[in-house]
C-alpha cells in the first residue's frame, strides 16, 4: 500500500501545486516510486506542471524523473451504481490504479472545499497545507482576536481536518500527521512575521499540527512552472554554471521540507 501524502487547504495561490511538485519530483530522485493525482478538476495546476516536465523532457531530449501522473479516470452514467457519487467512483479508481506500484502517493486538492478534497484529507498519513505567512491566511486555521490575538474559534477548514481525523480512528487507521508550512516568509516585517509564528506555535498545540518552514517567495518558481522544472533539475539542464546564492538557498529549502516531512524510509540526500 503507498503512503499518502494530500497538500491541501481551502485558499489559493498559498503554492500547494509547487510544494506537491516538488516533493513528488525529490522523492523520485531518491528512487522512491511515486504516483500523483490532481484534484484540482478545473484549474489542474499540478496536473500542467507535470505535462509541461513531459513535453520538456520530449522536447529537449533528456530525461527527468516524473512522477506518475494519471487523471481521473472518467466513469460513464450507466457505470454508477444507484445512490453513488461519481467522483466518490473516479477517485476510488485512480488510487486503486496507482497504490499497489508505488511506494508515495501524492494528491494535490484544490483551493477549495469539494467532495474530493474532503475524502482525499481523510486518506492522508501525512496532510501538508501551505500558508501564506500573514493573518489573511492563518484565518484559514482558526478565527483569532486582532486586539488581543486569543484565538477565537475554529476555521470550517480545521473542523474538515477533524472530521477527516474521526473518520480515520473509527476505520481503525493511525492519525494524520498534519504539518503546517509557512510559505512566503519575506524578510521584512519581522514584528508581524514574529506574531503569525507565535498564534501558529499556540495553535498547534490545540488543534495538532507541526510548523515547518515552506518557500519563500522567488521569482524562479514562476519561471520553472511553464517547462515543467523544479529548483533540483537546475544542474541537469545546464543551470549548473549559473546557480544564483537564491537558487541554492531555494534548493535547502526543498531538502529542509522533504526532511521534516518524517516520512518514512527516506532520507533527504539529494
Amino acid at each position: 500500500m503507498a503512503y499518502i501524502i494530500v497538500v491541501g487547504n481551502e485558499k489559493g495561490g498559498s503554492g500547494k501545486s509547487t510544494t506537491t511538485m516538488h516533493v513528488a519530483t525529490a522523492l523520485v530522485r531518491m528512487g522512491h516510486s511515486v504516483g500523483a493525482i490532481d484534484l484540482d478538476l478545473r484549474q489542474r495546476s499540478f496536473g500542467r506542471f507535470v505535462e509541461n516536465r513531459t513535453a520538456f523532457c520530449r522536447r529537449e531530449g533528456i530525461a527527468l524523473p516524473i512522477p506518475d501522473y494519471l487523471p481521473l479516470p472518467e466513469i460513464a452514467a450507466g457505470d454508477v451504481p444507484e445512490g453513488a457519487n461519481v467522483y466518490d467512483l473516479r477517485l476510488d479508481a485512480a488510487i486503486t490504479q496507482l497504490e499497489g506500484r508505488h511506494d508515495f502517493l501524492m494528491i494535490d486538492c484544490p483551493g477549495s472545499h469539494t467532495r474530493l478534497s474532503q475524502i482525499a484529507h481523510s486518506l492522508a498519513d501525512t496532510l501538508v497545507t501551505p500558508l501564506n505567512d500573514s493573518f489573511i491566511d492563518f484565518d484559514l486555521l482558526a478565527h483569532h482576536d486582532p486586539d488581543t490575538g486569543a484565538i477565537t474559534g475554529p476555521s470550517v477548514y480545521a473542523e474538515m481536518v477533524w472530521n477527516a481525523r474521526q473518520l480515520r480512528a473509527q476505520a481503525g487507521l493511525k492519525p494524520i500527521d498534519w504539518i503546517v508550512l509557512r510559505n512566503r516568509m519575506g524578510s521584512q516585517q519581522m514584528h508581524n512575521k514574529k506574531r503569525v509564528g507565535d498564534a501558529l506555535m499556540d495553535l498547534s498545540k490545540r488543534i495538532g499540527f507541526r510548523v515547518a518552514p515552506g518557500f519563500a517567495e522567488r521569482v524562479i518558481f514562476r519561471e520553472l512552472f511553464p517547462r515543467g522544472l523544479t529548483l533540483l533539475d537546475l544542474r541537469d539542464v545546464g543551470g549548473g554554471g549559473g546557480l544564483t546564492m537564491s537558487n541554492i538557498a531555494a534548493r535547502q529549502e526543498v531538502r529542509d521540507l522533504v526532511g521534516e516531512l518524517r516520512l518514512p524510509g527516506v532520507v533527504a540526500n539529494f
